[in-house]
């Protein structure tokens, strides 16, 4: 064990595990219902992407486009909204769960076990916001404006829900999320020995082709504009692995 603490029973480590659990629900409930009661301004952040006055579309000089959705069901609204609380309070109680499942196994980590595990908890959690970053900002928004915007026929409108809307939004969000993990994962494989820099550049032509399927995937957009810039990010990803695997391997 890396502390010199007395060892505790497995009923002590549940005891201590559940009361982790509790702090952290308390901390994640508590911001979603902040979020909840801030509903203008959530829903302000959120539904930004739908209309071409979007900072990203502003960069880029789109023509002017809104989209407008409807709600279908009785009680759509509302549980949107509290899906939507619900998924930002534990985005920003996130790092306090962090903090609490970290004190939980730190007792049973060396001192150099520990420092790692600190980097690569929070390497992960900033990677994760990034890829949250980049989806809100750049890959949702290009998306919204394809698909909201596509008709097969003038006579033809679309009647967008807001449950849609949400569901992609955060799904989005959490692919992207997971997808930038990719440097974090590598290192961990790497410092394993069960990956290494020259694999991976030995495989780079079949990744390449493999991100533009996945870009493909989360865009599914005819706009070759558009899947390069969600294929960019990612291949950065995969090259800044390639550097990390090798410093990682002893």
């Amino acid at each position: 064990m890396g502390s010199n603490s007395a060892p505790q029973t497995f009923w002590g480590h549940l005891d201590v595990l559940r009361w982790a659990i509790i702090r952290s629900l308390c901390v994640v409930v508590v911001l979603a219902v902040v979020a909840f009661c801030l509903k203008e301004w959530l829903f302000t952040v959120v539904l930004a992407p739908r209309s071409s006055d979007f900072i990203t579309f502003r960069l880029m000089g789109t023509e002017p486009f809104s989209l407008h959705l409807m709600n279908t069901g009785l009680t759509e609204q509302f549980m949107v909204h509290m899906r939507t609380a619900a998924y930002a309070g534990l985005l920003l109680g996130s790092p306090y769960v962090l903090y609490e499942l970290f004190r939980f196994v730190s007792p049973g980590l060396y001192q150099n076990e520990r420092r790692a595990a600190i980097w690569v908890v929070g390497a992960a959690y900033a990677m994760f916001l990034l890829g949250t970053l980049v989806c809100y900002f750049i890959i949702f928004p290009l998306t919204v404006r394809f698909l909201g915007t596509y008709q097969v026929s003038a006579d033809v409108d679309n009647m967008l829900t807001l449950q849609s809307y949400i569901d992609t939004f955060i799904s989005m969000c959490l692919v992207l999320g997971v997808i930038f993990e990719l440097p974090v994962v590598s290192a961990l494989l790497g410092r394993m020995h069960l990956l290494s820099g020259s694999l991976m550049r030995r495989y780079r032509r079949h990744a390449v082709v493999a991100i533009l399927v996945v870009a493909a995937i989360i865009t599914p957009t005819t706009d070759i504009f558009t899947l390069l810039v969600v294929s960019l990010p990612i291949w950065l990803l995969y090259e800044v692995s390639i550097l990390l695997v090798p410093k990682t391997k002893k």
